[in-house]
């Protein structure tokens, strides 16, 4: 298929009808108490589409709170028979998924470690052949579209057609304020790819820090997410995992009802009509803009054939660096972001150092 796509099922009905989808709940069940808690104050807001509790948790080093084990499963079922909300937990091997599905838990989800591991994602495939129950897959750690799809590929083999994607952000280790970076064009990439596959943002892993929730839900749907997972705890503080990042659920009521919500489709006739005319230009700017890489991208084939006749090395350090700074000021003075710029230069760059390294191969092969 195109883009290297595989036939994946997906099913809508993993949303229930509901968009946005609410996912939220503790970080960890705790206890019977903080979970039954947890769950009426969410029932009673009304937006909450299901309700979430971390029963095995995977740290990072040992000694920390790593959950509360099988115990939990049944507080996080009591507390949806009660509320009537559906329950959903992580899982990251068969024997999670074993005694999941035996408490009656309504949905389970693949957590970040776990997707990065294609062993334990088929092991986990495998242990749900026959099994009818919603899947959502959240991201890998670090940042591999591919690993993500093909952990989706897994489950859709194994006859899960309920599938989501959960947006968890990326550790790349660059100093951003968020604890995981968004980096959004991965999940609008993966919704490019995949239309039908419903992909919630989960603000609470990106940001890390309870004051970023709301701006990151914001943009979450701004950018047409189908939903958001979001981690509360009745005292965050005093939360055995992840405190900093977890709201109390009269907090979440607030971001919720605070969330400016938009339409996918407007049937002003005014607004269309504008919008035509405004992308009709966009779509002449940008053949515009292919023309003048075309006559560039010439220029550099010329340039490489000069250099390889003059045994001139192709990537020269003094100019590169000219090209960014000359560029970048010329940016930063037209209020274009500069970083933007350097990005877009740097892809034209790496397609001239293969254009004439190709020269260079060329001549040779001849010899």
């Amino acid at each position: 298929m195109k883009d290297g796509r595989k036939s994946i099922t997906f099913n809508k009905d993993i949303l229930k009808g509901k968009r946005p989808f609410i996912i939220s709940g503790p970080c960890s069940a705790e206890s019977p108490e903080q979970v039954m808690a947890v769950a009426k104050e969410l029932a009673e807001i009304g937006m909450v589409s299901a309700l979430r509790a971390g029963i095995w948790k995977p740290r990072t080093r040992p000694n920390s709170f790593e959950g509360v084990g099988e115990e939990g499963l049944k507080w996080l079922v009591d507390a949806g028979k009660e509320t009537g909300l559906p329950v959903m937990t992580e899982v990251a091997k068969p024997k999670h998924v074993e005694v999941a599905l035996k408490a009656g838990v309504d949905m389970l989800w693949i957590g970040a470690r776990t997707t990065v591991n294609p062993f334990s994602v088929q092991e986990i495939a495998d242990s749900l052949k026959g099994v009818n129950i919603p899947v959502w897959v959240k991201n890998p750690i670090h940042l591999d579209l591919q690993l993500w799809i093909g952990a989706l590929e897994r489950l859709s083999n194994a006859g899960i057609q309920e599938l989501g994607a959960i947006h968890r952000g990326f550790s790349i280790g660059n100093g951003t304020k968020y604890r995981n970076n968004p980096l959004w064009e991965i999940p609008i990439e993966l919704k490019r790819l995949y239309p039908e596959l419903p992909i919630i943002s989960d603000p609470s892993h990106i940001g890390g820090k309870r004051d970023l929730i709301f701006s990151l839900s914001q943009r979450a749907i701004d950018l047409n997410m189908d939903g958001l997972m979001i981690e509360v705890h009745p005292d965050p503080d005093s939360a055995l995992s992840d405190s900093k990042q977890q709201i109390t659920p009269a907090k979440l009521k607030i971001i919720l009802s605070e969330l400016i919500y938009k339409r996918d489709f407007s049937s002003d006739v005014d607004f269309l009509h504008l919008l035509t005319d405004l992308r009709t230009e966009i779509d002449e700017l940008d053949e515009e803009l292919i023309h003048l890489l075309k006559k560039r991208l010439d220029i550099v084939d010329k340039i490489g054939v000069f250099k390889q006749e003059n045994n001139v090395t192709v990537f020269q350090l003094d100019r590169w660096i000219d090209i960014l700074n000359s560029r970048g000021a010329l940016a930063k003075d037209l209020g274009i972001n500069e970083s933007f710029i350097v990005e877009v230069l740097k892809s034209i760059h790496k397609e001239s150092i293969r254009l004439q390294t190709g020269i260079q191969h060329k001549k040779k092969t001849l010899k």
